[in-house]
């Protein structure tokens, strides 16, 4: 995506000036804690060397260094760029919950039964909307009312490990990225280069500090292989984590008067796909439609595990494209070149090309890289 250029005008919610926000730039020395306040940005680096440690803190009230107006900046995802913009977390784990919305949950069954075969899919579809209809859609997950429909289902031969996390009582928590692998804003996100049926998953991110409390919300694009994990559950980690398969940003919005967790409980994400020969495709991730809330979801990613420099979660989405692009019968696939815009009026948008995982930039600046970078720049003398 050369040439692209971060336009807070574009790319972050119209209220930004009201708005306060966390992320990472590197001017040329390395990655940089930053804060926007009243469309200023702040390094913050010598106060907080991670975004992690950012977190723990009142982030209100920290100034650092003001850099200036953001709308002066030309920030950009190129690495040659004098001010590169980031992916807005480092040494967080990166979770995501699964299957939290009744049509993704669909989804799942017909790839699990298609075995990842996409010229299966229209056939299994209409059978399963036909059997569940709009049972998985007003159920609440864990009752008694749950626990019923899944004793008709199973008497239907209807049962699957997917509709088991879906409305049982614990919820699909798992690991979608190492730590410091995700891309940012601009950057190219990755599918596996032997993947044949895959889709962006256009999804809400809340930001939490070691304790499991809420301090933001950003946007992500959870990538799935939907081949991968529709031949065995048991692929989920290859069909999940693959190099630059994990894009987040463009920046945490931190949760203050004006925006709350509630905004987040009712918050659309648009999904925009503009690919070779004019193709498009557009959705929409409501999340009103979740079947678990928000601070559900970050209680069960917490459990009996703790993550002490805080973790980031994904929260699912209801974004399953079934429209054709090639075959007839065969759903949507990316095709290189693509180019994903995901949108919130309140977050903002991330922008990503589609290449493969092999093609895309290798990771190569992990955890050890960062913390020889910081004790050269004498952040880590405290």
């Amino acid at each position: 995506m050369s040439g692209f250029q971060f336009n807070p005008a574009d790319d972050l919610p119209a209220d930004w000036r009201q708005g306060l926000f966390a992320g990472r730039i590197d001017r040329g020395e390395g990655p940089t804690p930053v804060i926007i306040r009243g469309g200023h940005l702040f390094d913050v680096a010598a106060i907080a060397p991670t975004v992690s440690e950012l977190m723990e803190m009142d982030v209100s009230s920290i100034e650092g260094i003001d850099l200036g107006d953001l709308e002066g900046f030309g920030l950009s995802p190129e690495e040659s760029a004098p001010f590169r913009l980031l992916a807005p977390i480092d040494l967080q784990c990166v979770k995501a919950a699964g299957v939290t919305f009744a049509v993704s949950t669909l989804e799942r069954v017909i790839e699990e039964r298609a075995r990842g075969d996409a010229s299966g899919a229209l056939a299994i579809r209409q059978q399963l909307e036909n059997e569940v209809g709009s049972g998985l859609q007003i159920v609440v997950p864990g009752t008694e009312e749950a626990a019923a429909l899944k004793s008709v289902l199973i008497e239907a031969g209807l049962w699957s490990q997917y509709l088991e996390v879906a409305i049982g009582p614990d919820a699909e928590i798992f690991t979608k990225a190492p730590v410091l692998s995700s891309v940012g804003w601009g950057q190219q996100i990755g599918v596996r280069s032997d993947s044949h049926w895959n889709n962006p998953e256009p999804e809400v991110v809340l930001a939490a500090r070691a304790d499991g409390t809420p301090l933001g919300a950003m946007l992500g694009n959870d990538v799935n292989l939907r081949d991968f994990e529709g031949r065995s559950a048991l692929l989920l980690s290859k069909a999940k984590d693959n190099n630059a398969s994990c894009s987040l940003g463009p920046f945490i919005r931190l949760f203050d008067e004006g925006f709350t967790l509630d905004d987040v409980r009712a918050m659309d994400i648009t999904l925009r796909i503009e690919g070779p020969a004019g193709f498009t495709l557009e959705g929409v991730n409501s999340m009103s439609q979740i079947s678990r809330d928000p601070t559900d979801l970050l209680k069960q990613c917490l459990s009996q595990h703790q993550y002490p420099d805080g973790f980031v979660l994904f929260l699912g989405t209801m974004f399953a494209p079934t429209e054709d692009r090639g075959a007839a019968g065969e759903g949507f696939t990316h095709k290189m070149g693509d180019k994903v815009s995901i949108s919130s009026a309140r977050l903002g948008r991330l922008i990503n090309q589609v290449t493969t995982s092999k093609e895309a930039a290798p990771w190569r600046f992990g955890i050890r890289g960062l913390m020889a970078n910081l004790a050269a720049r004498g952040l880590l003398t405290r």
